[in-house]
């Protein structure tokens, strides 16, 4: 009974340790996340820059993966070429040493003022920076307690007889360690928590050095084995470059460390007396020489990955989302600028729609109606993959700016996706009918719907880049748009209401088509207008909740 018990506290220590990181993890990432990665974006310009910006990045994280997404998500968009991005990744590994180094030192008499601090943050501030350092200061003091709480429950296990036996059994099968050690840093999502258990065994000399040395080496392989299965969404291989380069060269580092693990002890005692602090040192020189050996390689080195992984030429399916990477969701802020990205696609066809339907207004443009229409499904289906995309993040590691943008997005894929149908089956549906039935417009009317269509055009290039870059002024300007609209309506309105007084019927049920056509122009303005301008103005506090002007009088 006390061995199952003992068991289970191992257990809850071991899953305190690793919420503890995930915590820091989550609390780093919600604070300082968007700035994080605008200033790698601006770093990764060079090799050696590059490298350091991966591992200062990956030193405030905590994260060799979410580093990594941020490193992908560039390498995807045509930012950042493959040497920069695996010299990153190399800098990474090196930065997830630096809190190993910190916790190899005794710090538990912190653990209670961190936390403290932490919920203070947490309870007495709205969702926000603060709130988000709370989380972190809980999630630093949490794994400190549960390294202390792991090293007090260690020191009565020196003298059990079946751990002893494992344990011998795992010295003489190194391979084995290692394998076990990367199984268990792939479940736990990170080489810090599986490295501190490591250090805790080694401090009561439960394992030997050299054992102890395996299992940092499949540490190692093992935090580089989830980007791997997580990256590349979509059949494009080259989506995989970057986490399969990463993980070569950990699998090279380990068999290169291998053959050296008899000699492996003396020089860990070299390094320190305590056992503790030769396994954080042995896992920082670990990852420090495989970025000595691999830097100055990595050129070659990418130009076998390129010839290994080939990239794809793109389908001509329109609706196969290019950007909508899953493995993004653990990075709120890289999730969330996918999916503007892919939103911006639907913008870009719809565009295209409009200046279809513009065609079609001066000439027969019949044949492009199948056209138009695959390509309005292509917007359908690819602002369902949106939304369902932004529909699985996890609430609890997106904060406010985050949940706003979330919605910007939405509005914006869903108003563009409506605007195409609009100009898909509204505009070019009237316009096919003008050709069935052999209607001219007359030359005012021709006149008109090119500045219409003009207009709508603008305006869709101006919603485009207000969701792109937030601007007020121009918010007020789009906004102002539909009141033209409304103006040229009325005209139209009143002029087909003096053609159905002539009785000229021809003339009458053309007049009502056109009247449509304005009327589809409208709307579709509309759809423009809420896609880009309203969000800006509502964050402004420039809208009203509705067009009714107030009044006394109680409705009956």
């Amino acid at each position: 009974m006390s061995d199952i018990v003992g068991l289970l506290n191992f257990g809850g220590f071991v899953a305190l340790l690793i919420w503890g990181v995930h915590m820091v993890q989550s609390g780093v990432q919600r604070a300082f996340g968007a700035a994080l990665r605008t200033w790698m974006g601006r770093a990764l310009s060079t090799r050696a820059r590059a490298f350091f910006a991966g591992l200062a990045i990956t030193s405030a994280v905590q994260s060799s993966t979410a580093t990594g997404l941020m490193i992908t998500s560039f390498a995807a968009s045509g930012l950042l070429s493959l040497v920069p991005g695996l010299a990153a990744m190399l800098g990474a590994n090196v930065g997830t040493t630096i809190i190993v180094q910190l916790l190899s030192f005794n710090l538990t008499a912190l653990a209670p003022s961190l936390i403290l601090i932490g919920v203070w943050l947490f309870r007495r501030y709205e969702p926000g920076r603060k709130r988000d350092l709370g989380r972190l200061f809980i999630g630093l003091g949490l794994l400190l307690l549960a390294l202390h709480e792991l090293v007090l429950m260690f020191a009565p296990l020196q003298d059990a007889h079946l751990l002893e036996i494992a344990l011998e059994a795992l010295s003489g099968q190194p391979v084995i360690a290692l394998l076990l050690a990367a199984a268990l840093a792939w479940a736990a999502h990170s080489s810090l928590a599986v490295v501190v258990l490591i250090m805790s065994l080694a401090h009561h000399q439960l394992i030997s050095a050299q054992l102890a040395c395996a299992l940092v080496l499949g540490a190692n392989l093992g935090t580089a084995i989830n980007p791997m299965l997580e990256a590349g969404a979509g059949d494009d291989p080259a989506g995989k470059r970057l986490p399969l380069g990463n993980l070569g060269t950990r699998i090279a580092g380990c068999l290169l460390a291998l053959p050296a693990l008899p000699w492996l002890p003396d020089l860990m005692d070299a390094l320190s007396d305590d056992p503790s602090r030769a396994v954080a040192n042995f896992h920082t020189l670990f990852n420090v020489a495989v970025a000595m050996i691999f830097l100055p390689l990595l050129t070659p080195y990418s130009k076998l990955l390129i010839r290994l992984l080939p990239k794809r030429a793109d389908p001509d399916d329109p609706s196969r989302p290019q950007y909508l990477d899953e493995s993004a969701h653990e990075v709120p802020a890289i999730a969330l600028g996918n999916a503007a990205r892919e939103a911006l696609r639907i913008a870009d066809m719809a565009q295209n729609l409009l200046g279809i339907a513009r065609a079609g207004f001066l000439r027969d443009s019949r044949h492009r109606v199948a056209h138009a229409r695959y390509v309005n499904n292509a917007v359908s289906r690819l602002e369902n993959h949106i939304t369902a995309y932004l529909a699985t993040l996890d609430p609890e590691t997106m904060n406010q700016d985050d949940n706003r943008r979330r919605e910007e997005i939405l509005s914006f894929s869903s108003n563009m996706a409506h605007a195409a149908g609009v100009a898909t089956q509204g505009l070019l549906g009237h316009a096919a009918t003008m050709s069935k039935k052999g209607w001219m417009f007359t030359p005012q009317q021709r006149d008109n719907l090119i500045q219409v269509m003009d207009r709508l055009i603008r305006n869709h290039r101006q919603s485009a880049a207000l969701f792109v870059a937030e601007d007020l002024r121009s918010a007020r300007y789009l906004a102002f748009e539909k009141d033209h609209f409304r103006e040229v309506e009325a005209n139209a309105t009143e002029q087909h209401l003096q053609s159905l007084k002539s009785g000229d019927l021809e003339r009458a049920q053309q007049g009502s088509l056109y009247l449509d056509i304005l009327r589809e122009a409208k709307t579709l303005n509309s759809c423009l207008v809420e896609a880009a301008a309203y969000p800006i103005l509502a964050k402004h506090n420039e809208l009203l909740p509705n067009r009714l002007r107030e009044s006394d009088q109680p409705a009956e």
